[in-house]
């Protein structure tokens, strides 16, 4: 499953773990991803969505 929104393009984001002692570590966070069945046009198909995208509506859900 790919890390990305389909509707909004939210991905991966790197940034760096900072230690007490101030030591740098490269990390990455990941976008909460789901898969959902979408209401596409009458056509149900799955998709991967954010949560973001589908607590804000911006997709029809398929029962």
């Amino acid at each position: 499953m790919s890390r990305k929104c389909e509707i909004c393009g939210k991905g991966q984001v790197s940034g760096n773990n900072v230690s007490h002692s101030n030591r740098h570590t490269r990390r990455k966070w990941n976008a909460n991803i789901q898969t959902v069945k979408v209401d596409v046009n009458g056509t149900v198909s799955r998709k991967n969505v954010c949560t973001r995208c589908i607590r804000s509506n911006k997709i029809n859900r398929a029962i």
